[in-house]
């Protein structure tokens, strides 16, 4: 990640789940426009609208006590301390500071018309204003970070609807100043999107046109740089492509809400983007958590393409049997250009799901939190990759998309790189009805390779001998991964199965949020050249090689394969 996306990206992870947070104190101010009465007073474009969390709800806000990222709920008391950092958690101390947990009293003020929501708003808004001044030595850590500031900016929009006071367009024109300032502005990344709809915001409101025009263009050449031709996100973490989308809507009414026309490049971008999403959805209904994206993400809304298999130029190959089917197979493989933003290193890294279950599954991602932890779930050991043993790890190294072969009942890819220093290859066969994944990983003479296997924490090792490791899980549907030394065809032996280990991490899940749960991993020998087989739902498959064809036979039928050269087949 960039140097002031580092710090904030998290605030992403509260967003895509509704995450809200806390309440506040009272202020001196009293709002220009409150009555006396409970109706409801004129809705207004700024405070309406899919932009705000729909969790905390006001009733939270307003009792004093709420919770976000699932985290126990705090009380904040009458007296504002905009440092306190009660969990020492970077992405609550963010979405403190940045106020859209208030715009909701000011949105329900105007469905409502109780005053009470809108005095409390401006108290708790002048608070921080006043707490917080731009270069103030006693401002808060994240108060005047690019993306905080993006996104309370709105919220200040919205509460000058009902509200006049030089406090709050003072405020206002900070804002402006600093969402303007080229040097902070985060072109092709979801931050440069909200920064976009906070100036637009505030210069459709202000009448300052240089503000509007800038922030219009600004998106326009940024949604092109973030969201490519194949409708792929650039941030190399696929669910942050429903905030980009739900984003883009939200920048395309504010524009119209500005009477402008919304341009045609970030129509369409915007309409691709739901192509790249419902690929990147496995038959679960969940996404597949690569980068940093939760296992826990389920999109809903969004339209599928007719094809069932898509490569994408970004770095992404996703494949299904078929769609609307939570029994179909599905698979992800990760290429393409070197980490940023929110990927991992994942490279050449696999996923799969067969049989209406996870079989090989990503450790996921845990937080933001500066934590040994969550710099392991982004190693090319918490990913299912093959490592070049002796040789050291060069990060952000690219990777590349040497062939393909995409049939209905069967795709193979091949792939390269240099991470190691040296080249390594690995082809991906994937077989549809009589399902199996079949990997080959091939490093130069003299060189070994080990491949890291991690299964859903639902599967348990049953047995592990003769180069085969039979899990099932607690129904006792079962799954073999079965290894061969290549191109000799004899079964490789010395699997070792590591689950819940600390020192160093390996073995480890996480399905949420700052969660984590064990689970197996399948590590293997040193090879030079090694093909791994999974075969969902079987303890016991009879795996064949001879003169480089492969043959898996099971109680449902046999499926053959060719493994020569480096290749499959």
């Amino acid at each position: 990640m960039r140097r002031r996306t580092r710090a904030l990206g998290l605030l992403t992870t509260l967003l895509l789940t509704g995450g809200g947070i806390l309440h506040a104190a009272p202020a001196s101010a009293t709002p220009a426009q409150a009555s006396a009465g409970t109706s409801a007073v004129k809705r207004t474009a700024e405070c309406q609208g899919d932009w705000l969390p729909a969790t905390p709800t006001s009733a939270q806000v307003m009792s004093g006590e709420v919770q976000f990222l699932d985290l126990p709920p705090v009380k904040i008391g009458q007296a504002i301390n905009w440092r306190w950092s009660p969990y020492k958690n970077r992405s609550w101390d963010m979405v403190f500071s940045s106020l859209r947990w208030v715009g909701r009293l000011v949105a329900d003020y105007e469905t409502s018309g109780d005053d009470k929501l809108l005095a409390r708003a401006t108290e708790l808004i002048k608070s921080w204003v006043e707490s917080n001044p731009r270069g103030g030595s006693g401002a808060s850590q994240y108060a005047w970070q690019e993306h905080p500031i993006a996104l309370r900016a709105p919220v200040l929009v919205c509460l000058s609807r009902h509200v006049k006071a030089s406090w709050l367009t003072g405020s206002l024109v900070d804002h402006a100043r600093m969402l303007a300032d080229p040097a902070l502005y985060e072109k092709g990344h979801n931050h440069g999107l909200d920064q976009d709809i906070a100036l637009l915001r505030i210069g459709c409101r202000t009448g300052h046109k240089e503000w509007s025009e800038l922030a219009i263009r600004r998106m326009t050449g940024s949604v092109k740089l973030d969201i490519d031709s194949q409708g792929a996100l650039q941030e190399q973490a696929p669910r942050y492509g429903i905030y980009v989308h739900e984003r883009l809507k939200v920048g395309m009414e504010a524009i119209e809400d500005c009477g402008r026309k919304v341009p045609a490049e970030i129509k369409k971008r915007w309409a691709t983007l739901e192509g790249y999403i419902t690929h990147a959805t496995e038959p679960s209904g969940f996404m597949v958590p690569i980068g940093d994206g939760g296992a826990d993400v389920k999109p809903a809304g969004y339209e599928h393409p007719k094809k069932t298999v898509q490569v994408f130029r970004a770095g992404y190959v996703f494949g299904r049997t078929k769609w609307d089917e939570p029994g179909s197979a599905y698979y992800s493989i990760r290429f393409g250009p070197g980490l940023k933003f929110h990927g991992h290193e994942d490279h050449m890294g696999v996923t799969y799901y067969a049989q209406g279950h996870d079989v090989l599954v990503e450790a996921g991602f845990h937080s933001y939190e500066r934590s040994a932890y969550r710099y392991w779930t982004m190693s090319p050991e918490a990913h299912n990759v093959p490592v070049v043993v002796g040789r050291p790890f060069r990060g952000r190294t690219a990777t590349s998309l040497v062939g393909s072969s995409v049939k209905d009942g069967r795709q193979v890819y091949r792939f390269a790189d240099k991470a190691y220093g040296v080249r390594r290859d690995r082809t991906v066969l994937v077989n549809h009805g009589d399902d199996l994944m079949a990997v080959l990983d091939t490093v130069p003479a003299g060189e070994r390779i080990r491949g890291y296997w991690h299964l859903d924490p639902a599967l348990t090792p049953v047995s592990t001998s003769g180069g085969r490791v039979v899990v099932k899980d607690k129904a006792g549907w079962k799954a073999t991964l079965v290894q061969l030394a290549m191109p000799s065809c004899t079964p490789v032996g010395g699997q070792s199965v590591v689950r819940g280990q600390t020192g160093p991490y390996q073995g480890w899940v996480s399905p949420s949020y700052m969660g984590k749960v064990p689970a197996s991993v399948v590590v293997s020998p040193p090879a030079g050249s090694l093909l791994t087989v999974v075969v969902p739902g079987t303890g016991d498959p009879d795996v064949t090689c001879s003169g480089g064809r492969v043959t898996v036979t099971t109680s449902d039928g046999a499926t053959s394969f060719r493994a020569t050269a480096g290749n499959l087949s």
